[in-house]
C-alpha cells in the first residue's frame, strides 16, 4: 500500500512529514537515527480500510501499557533506528502507520511495502502514546508529536543552574522577543530519566498539560502541535533563544536579558496575537 495514494489529506501529512525530517537533519539536531515524529491521521483513515487493516492480514503487537482512550486511533509513526535524513527522502520506506486495536491492548503495524520488512516503531512509542492519549482525552487540537535533540537546549541543560524550570523559562524568554510571544507557557522540564521508560513517557504526559514543549534534561525535547510545522517552530523558536544566548557568552559577555516591565507587555502582546 502505497500511503502517499491513500487521499490527499494523507498526502499532505507525509509531505509534512518528510520536509520536517529534513529540517531536523539540516539543523544537526538528528544525528544518526535521532529524534521520532508522530501523527494522529485517525480522522482521515475511513471505516472501511480501518477494518482492512485490522482483519489479520497485519501483524499485531501488544503494548506494554495499554490505551483505551486511542481504541481504534490510527497514527504515523517514524521507525526505530531510523535516520531523519532517509524519512526526508524516502518516507515509505522509514514510516510505519500503526493503528490501535479495539481494546487498546496492542497495535496493528500496516506496511507500505516490501521493502518496510522488520522495521517496528519509534523506541519513543510509549511517550508519544500517551501524549496522544491526553491530547484526545482532552480533546485538544494537536495531532502532532516531534522529539529532537537541538545541541543549544541540550547544553544549556548541561549547565545546573538552568536545570529548573523557573530558571530555563527566564533564560529562554529574556534572550529573544519571539520566544515569549511564540511560547508564553515556557517549556516544561523533565530531570534526567532513562529514554524510552514509562516512567519518562509520565513524566512528560504531566508536563504537557500545561506546555507545548518539553525540554529533556541532558537529552532533548518534545513539542506537540496542530501539524508537525508547528511542533517543529516551537522548538526552533526557544533553541534559538537559547542559541543567542550562547553567542553572547562566546563574545566574551554575560547577556542582559530582555528586561521584566519589556517580557510583560510581550506576553500581553501574545494574548492578543493567540486571542
Amino acid at each position: 500500500m502505497d500511503f502517499k495514494t491513500i487521499n490527499n489529506d494523507i498526502t499532505r501529512i507525509t509531505a509534512e512529514i518528510s520536509e520536517t525530517a529534513s529540517y531536523l537533519w539540516q539543523k544537526g539536531w538528528a544525528e544518526r537515527n535521532a529524534g521520532n515524529i508522530s501523527v494522529n491521521i485517525t480522522e482521515f483513515i475511513t471505516h472501511d480500510m480501518r477494518e482492512l487493516f485490522t482483519q489479520g492480514k497485519y501483524p499485531f503487537q501488544p503494548l506494554e501499557a495499554p490505551h483505551p482512550g486511542l481504541a481504534g486511533y490510527s497514527f504515523f509513526v517514524t521507525g526505530t533506528g531510523k535516520r531523519m535524513r532517509d524519512v526526508a527522502n524516502h518516507f515509505d520506506r522509514n514510516v510505519l502507520l500503526i493503528v490501535i486495536s479495539d481494546d487498546g491492548k496492542g497495535y496493528f503495524t500496516v506496511k507500505a511495502n516490501s521493502e518496510q520488512t522488520g522495521l517496528t516503531p519509534t523506541s519513543e512509542l510509549p511517550s508519544h502514546l500517551s501524549i496522544h492519549g491526553q491530547l484526545v482525552k482532552e480533546g485538544r487540537r494537536e495531532r502532532a508529536v516531534v522529539h529532537t535533540h537541538p545541541n543549544e537546549l541540550i547544553s544549556l541543560t548541561h549547565i545546573p543552574r538552568f536545570c529548573n524550570q523557573d530558571s530555563l523559562n527566564n533564560l529562554l524568554w529574556g534572550m529573544h522577543p519571539e520566544t515569549m510571544v511564540v511560547v508564553p507557557e515556557g517549556a516544561g522540564f523533565v530531570p534526567y530519566l532513562l529514554t524510552g521508560s514509562l516512567e519518562i513517557a509520565e513524566a512528560t504526559l504531566q508536563k504537557f498539560k500545561h506546555h507545548q514543549v518539553v525540554v529533556w534534561e541532558k537529552h532533548g525535547c518534545f513539542a506537540i502541535g496542530r501539524d508537525v510545522f508547528e511542533a517543529f517552530d516551537l522548538i526552533d523558536t526557544i533553541a534559538k533563544s537559547a542559541c543567542i544566548y550562547f553567542q553572547c557568552r562566546a563574545s566574551g559577555h554575560e547577556p542582559e536579558g530582555i528586561k521584566p516591565e519589556h517580557l510583560a507587555d510581550l506576553r500581553e502582546l501574545s494574548r492578543k496575537f493567540r486571542s
